[in-house]
């Protein structure tokens, strides 16, 4: 492959992540024609899969996305009253992580739908667009009492102690992503007017929150979902953060990406699931952005060096296989498509800037 400027690869790698969008305004996982069901939508991956457009100021796209995303809330609201007033119990009661991506309606099969942070994610973006970017999502008053509705949700899961399946739809277990996820979903829309959020919502989940810390759970003693309480959700002390980037890079990172856990069996290489695990490409855009981010620019370039070197035809892949040159199936990964291009963005403007800037 012939080497491309950091411009010519955003510029290809956003056409790529371009493709995986429906005319509803959500993104596939995937592409929309890949056989293992990642054409399906996830909420938190629209989330990070807008990040992208949302870095290079591309409002359209990203409030098309959140229209959709409101929709979806919207028509499934009988449930999210149901919820507020019994409190979900079984899986299929919660606000399900995946939908498809014409219809809206849920996935009803069983695939770890307890997922908080698909909500608290939601939660935050729609805030930091109108405080940060002056985009407000919610234009009608539909829109503020379905986000009403979230909030008291979060309220009825009772958040901060509730067991789901965390990010990677798995154990049932209270997970620091998750509570961070809402802590910070919380904090960022009790801006918006019309917005109410009791603080002891918010007390609450970061009691338990720093009680976990820097463990993901009480199973997990480091997990790449942890990276996300330092960016984009800012949830974390200084020290909490050292301690995740330390633990991540020296348990986890891997040559071509970064596992999601030890003895992780998704795509493991070994039959009976101990150790070769899957590497994450992602993980490495990650990284990169948050150490673009402290200011270590020679540390975020390295990573991105890694990941050009990651980069396919086809577009980043979801992972590879443990020391292979072989990915799987998600390829492109919507995912690591967007993180890639902020990572890249990051870098080009601080370049962009370098230039610019008066000798001596």
């Amino acid at each position: 492959m012939a080497r491309l400027t950091y411009r010519q690869l955003i510029d290809k790698h956003l056409e790529i992540l371009k493709g995986l969008q429906y005319d509803s305004g959500l993104f596939a996982a995937s592409d929309k024609s890949v056989g293992t069901g990642y054409d399906k939508s996830w909420l938190r991956d629209n989330f990070y899969e807008t990040i992208a457009f949302e870095i290079i100021g591309d409002w359209d796209t990203v409030e098309k996305t959140y229209r959709a995303i409101l929709g979806i809330f919207l028509k499934h609201e009988d449930k999210i009253d149901w919820a507020i007033e019994n409190k979900p119990q079984a899986s299929y009661q919660y606000i399900h992580a995946r939908f498809h991506p014409e219809t809206f309606d849920e996935f009803w099969e069983e695939w770890g739908n307890k997922q908080n942070d698909a909500v608290g994610c939601i939660l935050f973006r729609i805030g930091e667009l109108e405080h940060h970017h002056h985009r407000s999502m919610l234009q009608s008053e539909d829109e503020v009492r379905i986000v009403n509705k979230l909030i008291k949700y979060l309220q009825a899961i009772e958040y901060w102690h509730d067991r789901d399946s965390g990010m990677w739809e798995e154990d049932e277990e209270v997970h620091a992503s998750s509570v961070g996820a809402c802590v910070a979903g919380l904090k960022s829309i009790m801006r918006l007017p019309k917005i109410h959020v009791p603080l002891e919502l918010i007390w609450k989940g970061e009691e338990t929150l720093h009680a976990l810390l820097p463990r993901e759970s009480e199973r997990k003693f480091v997990d790449l979902s942890l990276l996300s309480l330092v960016w984009p959700y800012n949830v974390v002390t200084p020290e909490e953060r050292d301690a995740i980037l330390d633990h991540v890079e020296y348990h986890l990172l891997r040559e071509r990406g970064v596992i999601r856990y030890k003895n992780d069996r998704y795509y493991n290489k070994n039959e009976d699931g101990v150790s070769e695990e899957a590497e994450w490409t992602f993980g490495l855009a990650w990284l990169a952005i948050i150490y673009e981010k402290l200011g270590n620019a020679e540390k975020a370039k390295e990573f991105i060096k890694e990941l050009i070197a990651d980069d396919t035809e086809k577009g980043m892949p979801e992972l590879y296989f443990s020391n292979s040159p072989e990915y799987n199936d998600n390829t492109p990964l919507g995912w690591s498509e967007s993180l890639f291009i902020t990572a890249l963005y990051q870098m080009e403007q601080r370049l962009e800037e370098q230039k610019k800037a008066p000798p001596g």
